[in-house]
């Protein structure tokens, strides 16, 4: 898994009733992309992770990190 600052991770739901969940990797903190990733919250709180195989990175596309 490899994942870039501005990137997003997903992480899907494991048991019913429960939904995704969706965080904004501010920090990578691995080498060459690899976690742990200092990820933000929608809700505002951040937390490091090691996301593991229930998990997607959503590359951003370059011009969207210059808005």
């Amino acid at each position: 898994m490899e994942a870039h600052a501005g990137d997003r991770l997903l992480t899907h739901g494991r048991t019913v009733g429960r939904h995704d969940e969706v965080a904004e990797i501010v920090e990578v903190l691995g080498d060459g992309g690899e976690p742990p990733y200092r990820l933000r919250f929608e809700d505002g709180h951040e937390s490091i992770r090691s996301p593991g195989p229930d998990s997607v990175v959503q590359h951003t596309a370059p011009e969207d990190l210059d808005r």
